[in-house]
This record gives C-alpha cells, sequence and structure tokens, in this order.
C-alpha cells in the first residue's frame, strides 16, 4: 500500500518512513504543506499521515480542501497540540483520527491499519450457512445435510435474506422492502404463502426446524442449538 507523509520535520519523517517501509508500505514524502497537496491529488495513495503544522499550507488546510475536491483518502493527523478542542478541530476538518505528540511508532502502525481496515472493500460472502443448510450464492444452489433443495427464483431470495439474517426476527414489512422491493399492506398474505412454501422445502424431512414464525412480529431463522 502507498503512504504520503507531510512533515516538515525530517528526522520525525525520517523515522516514519522507515518504520512503515519496514512494515512493508510504499512510502512518498512531502515537506511542506503545497507539496504535500500536490502529491496528495496527482499520486495514489492508500492513506495519508499529516502534520498539523506545516510550512507554505498547514495541514488542516489541506486536509480541508482534499475533502473539497471530494477525496476520501484515509488521513492521520500527528501534532503537539493535544487538547479536546484541538482534536476536535482536526477531526471536523477532514481527518480520521488524531495523533497527540509524542507518540510510539507502534501506536501510529496500528491507528494507520486501523484506518486501512476500515476502507479496504470487505470481501463479498458466497457461501451462507445455518446449521446444515447452506447456500452457494454463485452457483444459486441450495442444500440441507447435503440434499440439493430445489427453488424458485423468489423462493431463492426469499431464502438468501433470512439467512443473512439469521438469528433476527425479520418483519414482513422488511421482507416487501428488501425481497419485493415494494410496500403494500403488510396485513397482506403473500408474504406467508412464500413463507409456508419455502419452509416446506428446507424444514420438511428434517428433524430440527430451522424456519419460525414469531406471533406478531415476523419470521425468524436460526439454529436452536446456537
Amino acid at each position: 500500500m502507498n503512504i504520503l507523509i507531510v512533515e516538515d520535520d525530517r528526522q520525525t519523517a525520517s523515522f516514519i518512513q522507515k518504520g512503515l517501509v519496514e512494515a512493508g508500505y510504499v512510502v512518498d514524502h512531502a515537506a511542506n504543506g503545497e507539496d504535500g497537496l500536490h502529491l496528495a491529488l496527482t499520486g495514489n495513495y492508500d492513506a495519508l499521515i499529516v502534520d498539523r503544522m506545516l510550512p507554505k499550507r498547514d495541514g488542516l488546510s489541506l486536509i480541508q480542501h482534499l475533502r473539497s475536491t471530494g477525496m476520501q483518502t484515509p488521513v492521520l493527523i500527528l501534532s503537539a497540540l493535544g487538547e479536546v478542542d484541538n482534536r476536535v478541530d482536526g477531526l471536523r476538518a477532514g481527518g480520521d483520527d488524531y495523533l497527540v505528540k509524542p507518540y510510539a511508532f507502534s501506536e501510529l502502525l496500528a491507528r494507520l491499519q486501523a484506518l486501512l481496515r476500515r476502507v479496504q472493500p470487505q470481501q463479498e460472502q458466497t457461501l451462507l450457512k445455518v446449521r446444515d443448510l447452506e447456500m452457494d450464492l454463485l452457483k444459486r444452489r441450495v442444500t440441507r445435510a447435503g440434499t440439493l433443495i430445489s427453488l424458485q427464483p423468489r423462493e431463492f431470495n426469499l431464502l438468501e435474506y433470512f439467512m443473512r439474517h439469521a438469528g433476527q426476527v425479520v418483519t414482513r414489512t422488511m421482507l416487501l422492502e428488501k425481497v419485493w422491493d415494494y410496500h403494500f399492506d403488510p396485513q397482506t398474505n403473500v408474504i406467508d404463502v412464500h413463507v409456508s412454501r419455502l419452509r416446506s422445502k428446507v424444514d420438511k424431512d428434517f428433524d430440527v426446524p430451522l424456519l419460525h414464525t414469531i406471533r406478531g412480529a415476523g419470521y425468524l431463522l436460526h439454529d436452536p442449538s446456537v
């Protein structure tokens, strides 16, 4: 991953850069706010580490300019100003975290890694499982205890929603909005009909029922052994 350090103290910048390189990052350095702004706008960085007090353009002004362009790259602010108001100003300017000097490099690295984790796209889950009920989203295949279950498209979408919310009560209104994509009287029996058909397929001939009706609330798909 590529990191940009904007820090006018060359000794501090060298210390941070050396530690990040050893941790496996590719690091660029700018010694003033104007150069830092130019690099941030023209480079491709996964995160920025910005000192608050900089020559030519201060760190908060730099961050505000980046945010005004729509840039969402996470920014860790470094500053000797550690009062609550100082930290609040930094976060309101668009910083994602604020680290007060002096600090240990291990903390800086941990905070940077936390910021990077937040923005990394989550791996799409393609296999859902509740007890012995499994759904392969790529193959659009459902099995229970190894037995293939044939579902209609609407039934498949309905079961997917239940499995993604396993252990939670799902209301009729939630199903109408998320599975049917429209709103109408939640008292209609279209939901009950589809759930009944689905239940006959995923629970029939199995000892442990997974799909339950919660009277007055909705439905619940869960593994009773958990």
